[in-house]
């Protein structure tokens, strides 16, 4: 019926249906598995970069759900695919603020409005990577709840390159020259990514590796800082000294091929990646929370554990949220 015209179904009714599908089919799982209440949840909080009706997809949940008048409700629009460890960190704020309560994160990117119908090569990446997909994760301060969680959360690191033009451009909402809509992807994205990673890195470092591993950095600065010596190759830390898992989020094959190589990951390490970008695409800010269900299917991830969670976004932002595993996860299986 369409008849090729995309105005047809690339609108904002369409865009809705497909909103509420993900993210309720996410939050009924949600509630289901945790035996929860929707009137119990305090804080909700949801990131969605390229779609932002009005009423906002957080009223959206809170109708759906007929959740408490008390709820208190976020929307993150245009932050890209680290928004959703954005909404971590933001959580992480409100639950030190409020005590006895329960948060609930939902994750998505909508892909009905925003999908390219020009020719411009550089937006039509877009249209063979980004996939529709979402995650819903309850987080919680209270102490009882201890007894079923799964992780806690250790720290978040969240840094901005939005200062340099160059990063700023590298993914842009804009219209070609015939006024068609997508998003722009640069050349020099990898670039970008690069410097935001490592200044990432280097804000994580003191918090996440042992003493050893800043001995070993203080010893390198030495050779070279005063002993002047030179030809020495940059000094890249062991990431498994302070971390046992990598969900690393999928931008595509070839960012996941700069992290294994800069990170000396080992290709078991890059699976949850590598598999959910094969197995759902570019799912956004949803990805990490796919890659940490791989890794616990997988049934590696024990107590004790610690999971590295890492994005980039537009802007250009680079964030990562490091959890601790409570308990060991049993496995399931992969085929799915």
């Amino acid at each position: 019926k369409a008849g090729g015209n995309g105005n047809v179904v690339l609108n904002m009714y369409n865009a809705r249906m497909e909103a509420e599908e993900v993210m309720f089919g996410c939050l009924d799982k949600l509630f289901e598995r945790n035996r929860m209440d929707p009137k119990d949840v305090d804080i909700l909080i949801v990131n969605c970069s390229l779609f932002n009706p009005t009423p906002s997809l957080s009223a959206m949940i809170v109708n759906k759900y007929k959740m408490k008048p008390s709820v208190l409700t976020y929307n993150l629009s245009g932050m890209g695919c680290s928004a959703g460890l954005i909404s971590v960190d933001l959580a992480k704020d409100l639950l030190q603020a409020h005590r006895g309560m329960r948060c609930v994160i939902v994750s998505t990117e909508n892909i009905t409005q925003n999908w390219y119908l020009g020719k411009e090569k550089s937006m039509l990446i877009t249209n063979t990577l980004f996939r529709m997909g979402g995650a819903a994760v309850l987080l919680s301060n209270r102490g009882i709840d201890k007894n079923w969680a799964r992780y806690e959360l250790v720290t978040t690191v969240r840094t901005h390159s939005g200062a340099d033009d160059l990063a700023y451009d590298s993914i842009f909402q804009m219209e070609d020259k015939n006024g068609i809509k997508g998003v722009k992807l640069s050349k020099n994205i990898m670039d970008v990514a690069g410097v935001a990673l490592k200044a990432n890195i280097t804000k994580l470092a003191p918090i996440v590796f042992p003493i050893t591993v800043h001995i070993k950095f203080g010893i390198y600065l030495l050779k070279k800082k005063v002993l002047k010596m030179k030809n020495l190759p940059p000094f890249v830390p062991d990431f498994h000294k302070a971390f046992n898992h990598f969900c690393i989020h999928t931008g595509g094959r070839a960012v996941l091929d700069v992290f294994e190589k800069a990170l000396a990951l080992k290709p078991d390490e890059m699976a949850p990646s590598r598999f959910v970008l094969e197995r759902f695409g570019n799912v956004s800010s949803a990805s990490i929370w796919y890659e940490l269900e791989y890794s616990e299917r997988s049934g590696r991830v024990k107590a004790g554990h610690r999971v590295w969670q890492i994005a980039f976004g537009s802007g250009f932002k680079c964030n990562s949220a490091v959890w601790k595993a409570i308990r060991k996860i049993p496995g399931d299986t992969l085929d799915y």
